[in-house]
């Protein structure tokens, strides 16, 4: 593929690291719900994953704002194209709702958010017992809707690469893919038998 078919390395290095950090996250997440016994440490690894998730997801947005994505094949469905677009609005959404909603879940109980040692950002919302439970409702929501678009995401993923094969997918591959040579037949470095009787 050519350049221009393919996102750039910036783009294909956040993408990749934020699909490892909110796959991640989402096991953390199961983690604190299956174990209580290891629930004090899971949070504290879920605290700053999620912070820097939404630093890293406002950095791609403006990224990508600022560099267009290659375009979809043309003989992609209309469908097709109107549901990459919302799927892809969609998980930028869910990229920044989730951490600031669990941001604010945690100021509304005033549990301190804490990065690094003495690093601690500051609440944005007042304490109130009842804010933090809805919110808290809301998190756990957005997170199954995140995990539904993930599944898609990859569904979507795996129908590029494995049956249309349209390059969508190779456009963010972290490796580069090479185009399947055509191999033409060897010429014949002899005439025919047939034109060797005919010619005089």
């Amino acid at each position: 593929m050519t350049e221009p078919d393919r996102f750039d390395r910036p783009a294909r290095l956040l993408h990749w690291t934020m699909a490892a950090l909110i796959l991640a996250m989402l096991l953390i997440g199961v983690a604190m719900v299956a174990s209580l016994a290891e629930y004090g440490a899971l949070v504290a690894l879920h605290r700053p994953l999620g912070i820097l998730i939404l630093v890293l997801a406002g950095l791609r947005l403006a990224y990508r704002w600022r560099h267009a994505p290659p375009p979809l094949p043309a003989d992609l469905p209309g469908w097709q194209k109107r549901a990459a677009h919302t799927s892809h609005i969609l998980l930028y959404s869910l990229m920044l709702a989730m951490p600031l909603i669990g941001w604010a879940m945690l100021s509304a109980a005033r549990y301190p958010v804490i990065l690094a040692g003495s690093v601690v950002l500051p609440p944005i919302l007042p304490q109130d017992p009842i804010l933090y439970a809805a919110l808290r409702r809301l998190h756990t929501a957005l997170a199954y809707g995140l995990f539904a678009l993930i599944l898609a995401h990859l569904a979507a993923a795996l129908l590029h690469a494995l049956i249309r094969r349209d390059g969508v997918f190779a456009s963010m591959a972290p490796w580069r893919s090479t185009p399947a040579r055509t191999t033409e037949p060897p010429k014949r470095p002899y005439r025919s038998l047939e034109s060797l009787i005919r010619s005089p």
